[in-house]
């Protein structure tokens, strides 16, 4: 399993507007629910089932298709879990000697290519600059919603 854990501030020196934790929990649930605003080369994200802290959706992602299983732990952490035992992802939101982070980590299993070979790790460089995107384009999109008052 392919893994990478990566954080960045969430109110680094110059941006603004700041973000309050509710503020950036907000934008994760919204991200859980429907992440096409948030995640570039999200084609389809459709709900299926909800409870008051589960989701379980249908995702099209650069191409592929699969279903997720979401658990919301307020105000922390929302953890994604690929149905088909192919990956999962957590982000967090935590506090350090820096200010508030937001941290993204996941694991994922390449299907056909052997667990620990180069050639994994080759694949999941080759992906490390979108999944560390998906951090930085997540804190835009609910820094957007804050400026236009949706947050």
């Amino acid at each position: 399993m392919y893994t990478l854990s990566h954080a960045i501030p969430i109110n680094p020196e110059g941006v603004e507007p700041k973000l309050t934790r509710e503020q950036v929990w907000a934008g994760l649930e919204l991200k859980a629910v429907d992440a096409k605003p948030f995640v570039n080369g999200m084609s389809q994200c459709d709900l299926i089932e909800r409870t008051a802290t589960t989701i379980k959706r249908e995702i099209t992602f650069a191409g592929a298709q699969s279903q997720e299983f979401i658990t919301l732990f307020a105000p922390v952490k929302v953890q994604f879990e690929r149905l088909d035992g192919t990956g999962w992802i957590d982000n967090v939101i935590s506090d350090s000697e820096y200010g508030m982070l937001l941290s993204f980590t996941f694991g994922i299993i390449f299907p056909g290519i052997e667990e620990g070979s180069p050639e994994e790790t080759a694949k999941g460089d080759s992906m490390r600059g979108a999944y560390t995107g998906a951090v930085a384009a997540t804190l835009k999109k609910v820094r957007e919603m804050v400026a236009a008052g949706e947050l």
